[in-house]
């Protein structure tokens, strides 16, 4: 069942038989709404809703789930912000009530925004840790213009800048526009649609427009540092997830990244031994599509590291072979139906459907396109995109550039 409310909120149902039931909520105000100057606003504001809501403070609503056996979670990514239950089916009405309380009454006081802030601090500290989160957080700020330069957590700069009068602010852009609402369970359908009346029925405002995505590519950086390893990022444009082209380009990254099988981990790490960790893998930025690559290596074999992985973009051109296309829709396929096979999952992919595609895909539909799709459609796709003018950062003791020079930083 898909129920569009007059507010702008969607409501999509599916019945599935068994004791439990999921329910999700994706707004579609991310990271990329941040207030210019306080990045972070938005991971921050989603910690702080379970501070205390509706007539419960912050333990009481923590009891009021776990006494429930409630399993809550949520999420921030730049595009969207999403809240999930799941438990036992006799439950649902007390779940929504309770998502309906953080969403829309949370308490927001002033003094358990503190200990958010202190624990987004920390998180944010604690890169220094991991060089290659670091790589990946510095190829962001270079690759694309804001409000998709920073990471979802934020910069230090916006932490520290963030108050409860400008996280309160955040909050008000919540609401039904745009909104979609997912649950999966074995329920009546008018039953469902009359709790979630009940409780967002009358909710209002919200509908923020997704930012365009400037990608600025075509560039290679280093970052000095004294890792014993050096860690390669490669970024590269994809097709996005409304064209013609994404599922069968997600077959092809398949048959390069997929894996023992595929051919980053053939060339690159058992041919070669350059590094001890090579892989790619596609992120959608605002509607737009990129593929992520990663390589860890020494200092030593980074140029040639780079100088392979780069060559194995450049070789998809000219196609992938039978066997690595029955590979690669076979992993696909396998993926999509684990994926769904939990209510949990398949309450997420409603909402990810719905805010991304304006549509909800039925899992037979999904395995229908993949089982139609052909060696000669990938290959196609392949010749007509080629990956070019990548985007290229390492870190690390040397500079790794492109056609195998390499200097010392």
């Amino acid at each position: 069942m898909l129920h569009p409310f007059q507010s702008g909120l969607t409501l999509l149902f599916e019945r599935r038989p068994g004791p439990g039931f999921a329910l999700e909520l994706r707004l579609p105000l991310g990271a990329a709404h941040d207030p210019a100057g306080q990045e972070g606003t938005a991971a921050v504001l989603e910690e702080w809703l379970h501070k205390g809501a509706g007539n419960l403070d912050a333990r009481a609503l923590a009891d009021a789930f776990d006494d429930l056996g409630l399993r809550r979670g949520g999420s921030v990514t730049h595009e969207s912000t999403r809240f999930s239950v799941s438990g036992l089916r006799s439950d649902f009405p007390r779940a929504l009530t309770l998502l309906a309380d953080v969403v829309r009454r949370p308490h927001l006081q002033d003094g358990e925004l503190t200990s958010v802030l202190d624990l987004a601090r920390q998180d944010l500290e604690s890169l220094a840790d991991s060089p290659a989160d670091q790589l990946a957080v510095r190829l962001r700020e270079l690759a694309f213009a804001r409000p998709y330069a920073h990471p979802v957590s934020g910069t230090l700069a916006g932490i520290a800048a963030i108050t409860p009068e400008t996280a309160r602010a955040f909050h008000s852009r919540y609401g039904s526009r745009g909104a979609a609402l997912a649950v999966v369970g074995d329920f009546e359908e008018q039953v469902v649609h009359d709790l979630v009346t009940v409780h967002f029925g009358d909710w209002q405002g919200g509908g923020q427009e997704l930012p365009a995505v400037i990608f600025q590519g075509d560039f290679v950086r280093h970052q000095p540092d004294d890792s014993q390893q050096t860690h390669i990022n490669v970024l590269f444009r994809s097709p996005g997830p409304t064209e013609p082209g994404w599922l069968a380009f997600h077959v092809a990254l398949g048959a390069l990244a997929g894996g023992s099988a595929s051919r980053l981990f053939e060339e690159v790490r058992e041919k070669r031994g350059l590094a001890y960790s090579v892989g790619a893998s596609v992120h959608v930025t605002g509607r737009d599509g990129f593929v992520w690559a990663y390589a860890g290596s020494t200092p030593g074999r980074a140029a040639q590291t780079l100088d392979v992985l780069l060559n194995e973009f450049a070789r998809l051109r000219q196609g992938v072979t039978s066997e690595e296309f029955e590979r690669a829709r076979t992993q696909l396929l396998a993926a999509t139906v684990f994926a769904a096979e939990t209510a949990r999952g398949r309450a997420s992919a409603l909402t990810r459907d719905w805010l991304t595609l304006g549509a909800v895909r039925a899992l037979g539909e999904v395995r229908r396109d993949l089982e139609a799709l052909t060696l000669a459609d990938v290959n196609e796709l392949l010749a007509e995109r080629p990956f070019e003018r990548p985007a290229v950062m390492s870190l690390g003791q040397g500079a790794v550039l492109r056609n195998g020079a390499h200097a010392l930083a």
